[in-house]
C-alpha cells in the first residue's frame, strides 16, 4: 500500500516538473520560481558537500539554474527534474573544484560555518562540532568517493543514476561508495591518520 503510494506521489512530481518545463519554455516566470524553490535546497546541499565554502556552492548553483534558463527552449524533460539538477550540480561542482586544484586548498579551519537549526547553543555547538568532524572526514575522501556517498545519500540517486553521471559502472560506483565508507568509519574510529 505504501509503495503504492509512494509511486503515483513520484509520478505526480514527475507530471508537476513537465508541466514547469512546460510553462518555462512558453516564458511563464513564475515556473522558473517554483522550480528553484522546489529543489534550490537539495542542489545547495549536494553542492556545499562537494566544495569548500557556501559562497562557491551558491554560485554553482546559481551557475545550473542559469544555464537551465538559457537552455529552456532546447530541454527536454526524459526522467526525474531534480536527479538532473543534481547531476548538473555535481558535474558543475567537479569542474569548479578541478579549476580551484591549481589554488591554495582551503584548510578545515578556514571554512565557514554552518547555522544549526538546533534550539540552545549547546546543542549548535555539538552539531557545528560534529559536522566540521564530518567536513574534515569527507575531505580526505578521495573526490569520486565523496562525490558517490553524497550524491547517493543526500542526493537520494540510484547507483544506476550516480553510474551513468560518472561514466562508470554500476559496480564501479557501488566500489566507490563501500570503499568510502568504510574509510569514513576507519577515520572515525582512529584507525586511519
Amino acid at each position: 500500500m505504501q509503495r503504492s503510494i509512494a509511486i503515483i506521489l513520484k509520478g505526480a512530481q514527475v507530471l508537476e516538473d513537465k508541466l514547469l518545463v512546460w510553462k518555462l519554455k512558453c516564458g511563464k516566470e513564475d515556473a522558473l520560481c517554483r522550480i528553484y524553490d522546489k529543489y534550490r535546497t537539495h542542489l545547495l546541499r549536494i553542492a556545499a558537500g562537494l566544495l569548500h565554502t557556501t559562497s562557491d556552492a551558491e554560485d554553482v548553483v546559481h551557475d545550473v539554474f542559469t544555464d537551465f534558463v538559457r537552455d529552456s527552449s532546447q530541454f527536454v524533460l526524459t526522467g526525474s527534474l531534480k536527479a538532473y539538477l543534481t547531476t548538473c550540480v555535481a558535474n558543475r561542482a567537479r569542474n569548479f573544484n578541478r579549476a580551484k586544484q591549481s589554488q591554495c586548498a582551503v584548510r578545515v579551519e578556514n571554512a565557514e560555518e554552518v547555522m544549526s537549526t538546533s534550539e540552545g547553543p549547546e546543542q549548535w555547538t555539538v552539531c557545528n562540532e560534529q559536522f566540521m568532524q564530518l567536513k574534515a572526514a569527507m575531505d580526505r575522501l578521495p573526490y569520486e568517493q565523496k562525490e558517490t556517498i553524497l550524491l547517493r545519500i543526500q542526493g537520494q540517486m540510484k547507483f544506476r543514476e550516480i553510474a551513468r553521471m560518472q561514466e562508470v559502472s554500476v559496480g564501479t560506483a557501488l566500489s566507490r561508495y563501500r570503499y568510502g565508507l568504510n574509510k569514513l568509519r576507519s577515520i572515525f574510529n582512529g584507525e586511519v591518520e
